[in-house]
């Protein structure tokens, strides 16, 4: 967050000269007065009398960030949010970052202008010390995914659990040649200890791990029909392959019987999150507790907001739902 000071050096005027315009002194010239006026836009300062003012401000509103609204593992955990913030008289403001640092500052702005009450976040983009400022300004509460240096209120599963328990149902299945996909790890620390579940079922059990079995930057149906297209067309082909997403499961589903590969003998299939498109296509998949983990998300943010003593972190369960894919 910016400071008084910090405005003074952007405009190139003295620290007393900020001081004076801030207090609407009379005897400052014009030319100095618009230089602090523009460093102050473009630093988004906000002088600690309005501070103060905006942090009484009370818009019964909280805000959620979600990296695509057109993911049904978000659509739904948004859903019973609204719900449960009903109960207690908020509303909520969906916000979609598309998985961009820039836009996640955009909306974390919300907050620090007091457009909103708190903010959650369901992904995170950015590394915590350009997130950590905002705090101040009001809750923040994290769920689903999460990072050692936030302290602030999470709700998350452990995802090295997740990983391996959709690789370990593999292997008992028989398979012992298993591909690993999932979107970014650079960005996401949960696709990175999802990897490392992954790994530990395989290293658990002796089987070997193929570099060209992992896949990447998968989030979507569209992904998943590229990434069956390249297991294709590896010399040295997978058995089965565990993905980090329903969604990504149902392309490799569509793509492996439209090439006429038979599931699972030909290739098996994991999903991940238990959506409604993994039942009515019969994929096997490791569910969240989704509904558990909304409501606790808006319990602890409703406490946040009203002052109250709040978790710091919440740890659910996942189940592994065997269907026809496996």
């Amino acid at each position: 967050m910016a400071t008084i000071h910090d405005v003074a050096r952007l405009a190139g005027i003295s620290r007393t000269t900020v001081s004076r315009v801030l207090n609407c002194h009379p005897y400052v010239a014009e030319e100095k007065k618009q230089k602090i006026l523009n460093a102050m836009k473009q630093l988004n300062y906000v002088p600690n009398s309005s501070a103060q003012r905006l942090r009484k401000v009370k818009t019964d509103t909280i805000a959620v960030f979600v990296p695509r609204i057109t993911n049904p593992f978000f659509s739904h955990l948004v859903e019973v949010m609204e719900n449960e913030a009903a109960m207690y008289g908020y509303q909520l403001i969906l916000c979609q970052t598309q998985y961009s640092k820039k836009q996640e500052v955009k909306f974390l702005e919300l907050l620090r202008t007091k457009q909103v009450d708190g903010v959650i976040l369901t992904s995170i983009e950015n590394e915590w010390r350009h997130v950590q400022p905002y705090v101040n300004e009001g809750p923040i509460v994290i769920c689903n995914e999460y990072d050692d240096e936030a302290h602030v209120p999470s709700i998350f599963l452990n995802q090295v659990e997740g990983g391996y328990l959709g690789t370990k149902h593999l292997i008992e299945r028989g398979y012992k040649k298993i591909a690993y996909c999932a979107g970014s790890e650079r960005r996401s620390r949960l696709t990175r200890d999802r990897r490392k579940g992954y790994e530990l079922a395989m290293k658990e059990t002796g089987l070997d791990i193929n570099e060209d079995w992992y896949q990447y930057n998968a989030i979507s149906i569209e992904d998943g029909k590229k990434v069956f297209h390249r297991i294709k067309a590896l010399k040295n082909r997978p058995e089965a392959i565990f993905t980090g997403s329903d969604e990504v499961a149902a392309g490799l589903l569509k793509a492996a019987r439209d090439s006429g590969w038979r599931v699972p003998e030909d290739l098996a299939i994991v999903g991940f999150d238990n959506q409604p498109l993994a039942e009515l296509l019969g994929l096997s998949t490791v569910k969240q507790p989704i509904e558990d983990m909304a409501r606790h998300t808006m319990q602890e943010m409703i406490r946040a907001i009203q002052g109250k003593d709040h978790k710091k972190v919440t740890n659910l369960s996942f189940t592994l739902i065997h269907r026809t894919t496996t």
